[in-house]
Order: C-alpha cells, then sequence, then structure tokens
C-alpha cells in the first residue's frame, strides 16, 4: 500500500494535524508518514501529550509505530482494525486529555464494538480545549449527529502537577447524520460553570460574580463546582444555548490573576461568540469538521472567523476521505462523496 504523506508544517503547524492525521489513518486504513511535527513551534517534535494520542489512537487500531519518540520530528503510522474494549492512557504529566481524546473518539468511529477510554492528565490546561468544552458543548452537537460519547470527569487536573482523569465511552455509530446548522434559533439562556479545587470557595462566586456583570441583561444559570485533588486550580465555563445550537467560551485561573478578571475574561469570548455570525464556535468547528466529512449527507454552518486550527482541517480531510469542503464567506459546506 503506498503510504500518504502528510506536511506537519501546513498551516498551524502544531498538534492538531498530527491527532487528526492518526486518527484518519485509523479511520481510512491509509499508512501514513508525517514528517516537519509542530516545525511552528518554539519546541517542535513531539511532546508528553502528542505522544500519548498518537500511541492511544496506534493501541486503539494495533497499528505499528515508527519514530514515536519525545521530541521526533517524524512519524510512520501503519493501522489495523479498530477494536473495543476498555482502554487507560496516562499522559504522565498535565498535558491534555481532551486533545488525547478528541484523537481516540475520531479514530474510534468505525470500532467494532463500544470503545472505553480512561485518560489521565490534565483537564484544564492552558492552550487545550478544557474538559467543561466536551461537556457542554461537543458532545451535545456529536449527539445530534448520532455520536454519542458518555464523558465522565474522575479529578480535575491543573498546570503543573496534573492528576486530572476522565473516563469516555464511546458508542460507535451505524451512520453519522448531517449536521445543519445555519441559524441560531432562539436565545436559551448561558449555563455558567464555574470550579475551583483546592481553593477557597469564595473564587466561584467572585469569578460567576465578575461574569454577571459583564453580561447583564442575560439569563445565567450558576453552576459551582468544588473538589480537593493532587492539583489546584479554578476557572469558568460557560455555555450559551440556542434553539439549534450551544456556543462556548472559558476562561482559566492563573497564580496573580484576580478572580474577578478570570470571570471578565470568560465574559468577552462568549461576547465575541455572541456578536459574530457564527452558529460554531471557534473552537467547535475544527473538531466537529471530521464528522461531517463521514457523515451520510451534506452537512452546513457558520463560522465568525476561519481559524488556523480550520483551515488545516479543510486541507487536511481531502487527503483521506472523498469529501468536499466549500467556503462562502462565513458560511462552510461539508459534501461527503462516499458511494
Amino acid at each position: 500500500m503506498t503510504m500518504l504523506k502528510i506536511d506537519g508544517a501546513f498551516g498551524e503547524g502544531g498538534g492538531q494535524i498530527l491527532r487528526s492525521s492518526v486518527a484518519l489513518s485509523a479511520l481510512t486504513g491509509k499508512d501514513i508518514e508525517i514528517v516537519n511535527i509542530r516545525s511552528k513551534r518554539t519546541r517542535s517534535g513531539l511532546a508528553a501529550q502528542h505522544l500519548t494520542a498518537v500511541r492511544g489512537v496506534a493501541e486503539l487500531c494495533s497499528a505499528s509505530l515508527k519514530g514515536d519518540e519525545l521530541g521526533s520530528t517524524s512519524l510512520k503510522f501503519s493501522p489495523r482494525e479498530v477494536l473495543g474494549g476498555e482502554y487507560e492512557f496516562n499522559v504522565g504529566t498535565a498535558g491534555s486529555v481532551t486533545l488525547v481524546l478528541q484523537a481516540c473518539m475520531l479514530a474510534a468511529l468505525h470500532a467494532d464494538g463500544p470503545v472505553t477510554m480512561t485518560i489521565k492528565g490534565g483537564t484544564n490546561v492552558r492552550m487545550s480545549p478544557p474538559v467543561d468544552h466536551y461537556q457542554n458543548v461537543l458532545l451535545p452537537l456529536l449527539e445530534k449527529m448520532h455520536v454519542d460519547v458518555d464523558l465522565e470527569i474522575l479529578h480535575r487536573g491543573f498546570y503543573p502537577q496534573g492528576g486530572g482523569s476522565v473516563t469516555a465511552t464511546f458508542m460507535p455509530p451505524r451512520a453519522v447524520m448531517p449536521l445543519k446548522i445555519l441559524e441560531r434559533g432562539h436565545p436559551r439562556g448561558i449555563t455558567a460553570t464555574s470550579f475551583v479545587q483546592n481553593l477557597p470557595e469564595h473564587i466561584a462566586q467572585r469569578m460567576e460574580h465578575a461574569v454577571r456583570k459583564s453580561l447583564l441583561g442575560e439569563s445565567i444559570t450558576a453552576n459551582r463546582q468544588f473538589s480537593s485533588g493532587s492539583s489546584s486550580g479554578a476557572g469558568i465555563y460557560l455555555s450559551a444555548k440556542f434553539d439549534n445550537t450551544i456556543l462556548g467560551a472559558d476562561a482559566l485561573g492563573e497564580r496573580g490573576i484576580p478572580a474577578e478578571r478570570v470571570g471578565e475574561d470568560a465574559a468577552e469570548r462568549i461576547k465575541d461568540e455572541l456578536e459574530g455570525d457564527g452558529t460554531l464556535d471557534v473552537h467547535t468547528a475544527d473538531q466537529l469538521l471530521p464528522y461531517m466529512a463521514l457523515a451520510t449527507g451534506p452537512s452546513s454552518f457558520k463560522v465568525r472567523e476561519l481559524s488556523s486550527h480550520l483551515t488545516t482541517q479543510i486541507w487536511l480531510l481531502p487527503q483521506f476521505l472523498p469529501v468536499e469542503i466549500e467556503l462562502d464567506g462565513p458560511t462552510i459546506t461539508v459534501v461527503p462523496n462516499h458511494t
């Protein structure tokens, strides 16, 4: 079989092209070689969370791997059949569990049975989707496409210690349904999920209060979560529900940053989404695109801006799948050409 060569320097030139490539390889059975891995990052090559994602997908499909080591800038991946069962993956650092899950969920789409994954690492860390994004936005939208994932947060994990863990149970669908969201529909309110671990509970209240102050006039439902664990941290996730879709935004607490500032940052980010034209937020669009490429018919949605992650996915998907992706202003249409 001819090996498909992927240039990891294309587009955003980071970890996404790597995760998507190995997941699509597992889905399609195509052997791949990825070069220039994370070449646009300060530290190029595979970091711990990327290595865990690659090895996780490889375990799901009993793939043969070459180049799977820390710092490697090239990788060969040859998949076999994706098998259901129970799996456990440990990033070993505060590296993102959601980015590992992102790759493994997509790879498991054509598994021969249910897949249960327990992933250990960071649940709420910078430069990656918080686990709350999956629970509140991504997975409910995937459910509309008949892709069902049950996600449970066992422990939250923050930088630098990590120590978080989640369990995701994935039921491979008989078919992936298209998703057409060109209008948001009527607003149904905003849920503010504030979480605090090993820190005073008033931090959650202050973050939430700052959100309410910044979003005067919006209907906001509070969901405060308190926990103890091996790492300390705080943050807030905002999910804005509409008849047809859900938009999300978040902010993560940092040492020396007042809780009020964290809440204000999250409020500003959800305002950007609400004031734009998008029916999917900037972080959700690129994550749903591969599922749309595998659906039984055309999907369509709007984005307020074309992110580098989204343009990378638009370039990558046709290399693995028979799909046309059309851009018309803020509207993106995904047309699978499956026979």
